[in-house]
């Protein structure tokens, strides 16, 4: 994965494509509240994509147990997948992540996950899909 081709549409159509619940967290930034969304429970073999565009962004063998109540992984797919943003809201600094394909909100990056990587990424599960691998 290198040059990644952007995806560009209007509310209107974002809306026509989403769910409610993807449209707020991927279009709006939102965060679904703790143990509410997708995949947080889940450790099915597969792949993360995006729900916006389809983008591959984490593998389910990086993907772990944080106990925050978010689906969590140390590791995205590709660094070329991922665009980190400084967010100095609700009164802290903290790394939003977000689809460099469409730009879609899905969560953030802290420094407090396990090795290799030392990080979590701490995502909203309405801003991804699942693919099974076998």
């Amino acid at each position: 994965m290198t040059d990644v081709a952007k995806i560009k549409k209007t509310a209107a159509e974002w809306q026509e494509q989403l769910t409610a619940e993807q449209f707020h967290v991927l279009r709006q930034s939102g965060t679904e509240r703790p143990f509410t969304g997708p995949y947080c429970n889940s450790f099915d073999h597969g792949r993360y994509d995006c729900a916006g565009c389809g983008q591959p962004l984490f593998l389910s063998d990086t993907k772990f147990d944080a106990g925050c109540g978010w689906p969590s992984f140390f590791k995205a797919v590709a660094p070329e997948a991922i665009t980190e943003i400084e967010d100095a809201t609700l009164g802290m600094v903290r790394t939003e992540i977000r689809c460099s394909k469409c730009d879609g909100h899905l969560g953030h990056v802290f420094p407090d996950g396990p090795p290799p990587t030392g990080l979590r990424y701490c995502l909203n599960g309405h801003a991804m899909t699942f693919t099974h691998e076998t």
